[in-house]
């Protein structure tokens, strides 16, 4: 295996969209991908596999989004996004991770030959972090199918399809993951080595279905106490129950959590606010970066999952959250009038 990482790694990046598996790397996958598309007949040997394989069979395609004018998340994601996107039905659905698609004015998906194909938002949940996407034309790519991300173990290997080629990977580690911005996964498949645009790439095991979608790069894919940069994954199986609901209504049914509209950071255990949204409840608030939050309604707060937790559990979105911040050297009460995130963000009538 330490060959097929070699090889692998080094090509990363050189030739983008038409970049093909290598032999090496086929001899991993090559019998369950010819098995599915040869189904009842036997796998061919993987010598026999056809020497080259572009990023179009694995079922994924390069997203382009260009921001509204006056999108909130062009602060901080730009007003020109790119990543990937996989396929996930006949009718052209196609599942990436979410921030590349918020606020979008116009998407364009396309295929390893550079054929583009235009594309609307279906939907989008801030709670997982998954977008979803409708080609406008037909794509010519194969569905991919669903695996269970519950199933994958640590030390498996794994590959990771970007719109640019293909690179193996173990997964090290599955633990939760905390965001600064407001975000928690009670449970993330992390792997290694780290590799380049996993923006929205898909994560497929050994019979090429789908483990996961990929959202960022980590400092300590191993753990919180480790320096092993890898990649973050979105499991999959978050996606299975709420499918239905972002396809018929472009979110999930889930009551929207309050959102107050900071970004913080944990320091030992202190939940520290770096940043404010503009036009924000925190701004509202008169929250500001510095602020220390210690409690809320009188709980303390023993970090940044907790934080989130205690503020979920708060109520619904809408709830006024009473914050006990350390600023300077006071504790002061600020009560902050939550709202539902999805309403801040501006979007298109695409739902």
């Amino acid at each position: 295996m330490t060959e097929i990482f070699g090889h692998e790694q080094r090509g990363r990046g050189r030739n983008t969209a038409a970049k093909w598996v290598s032999g090496a790397l086929l001899a991993v996958l090559a019998l369950p991908l010819a098995a599915q598309d040869q189904a009842g007949s036997a796998p061919a040997p993987a010598a026999r596999a056809r020497p080259e394989l572009t990023v179009d069979a694995l079922s994924v395609v390069r997203v382009r989004s260009t921001a509204m004018a006056n999108a909130r998340t062009s602060p901080t994601l730009g007003m020109q996004r790119e990543g990937t996107g996989v396929v996930i039905d006949s009718e052209g659905l196609v599942l990436t991770i979410g921030y590349l698609i918020l606020e979008a004015e116009s998407i364009e998906l396309s295929t390893a030959d550079g054929r583009a194909f235009p594309a609307s938002v279906v939907g989008y949940d801030n709670t997982t972090g998954f977008g979803l996407l409708r080609a406008l034309r037909p794509l010519p790519v194969k569905p991919v199918q669903f695996g269970h991300s519950s199933k994958i173990a640590e030390r498996e290997l794994v590959l990771i399809v970007g719109f640019d080629g293909v690179a193996p990977a173990y997964v090290v580690s599955r633990r939760p993951f905390v965001g600064y911005w407001e975000y928690l996964l009670d449970e993330a498949i992390y792997t290694a080595p780290a590799t380049v645009n996993w923006s929205g790439a898909a994560l497929l095991n050994r019979e090429g279905k789908l483990l996961g979608i990929g959202s960022l790069v980590v400092g300590d894919a191993m753990g919180t106490h480790s320096k092993v940069p890898g990649n973050l994954f979105v499991p999959i199986d978050l996606l299975k129950p709420m499918l239905g609901d972002l396809i018929a209504n472009g979110k999930s049914s889930s009551r929207p959590r309050p959102w107050i509209g900071i970004n913080t950071q944990e320091v030992q255990g202190n939940v520290i606010v770096t940043r404010v949204s503009p036009e924000s409840p925190a701004a509202d608030a008169a929250i500001r970066p510095g602020d220390v939050i210690v409690g809320i309604g009188g709980q303390q707060i023993k970090g940044q999952a907790d934080f989130y937790t205690k503020l979920w559990r708060h109520g619904d979105a809408g709830v006024d959250v009473p914050l006990e911040v350390l600023r300077g050297a006071r504790v002061e009460s600020i009560t902050v009038k939550s709202s539902d995130r999805d309403r801040y963000y501006r979007s298109k009538p695409v739902y």
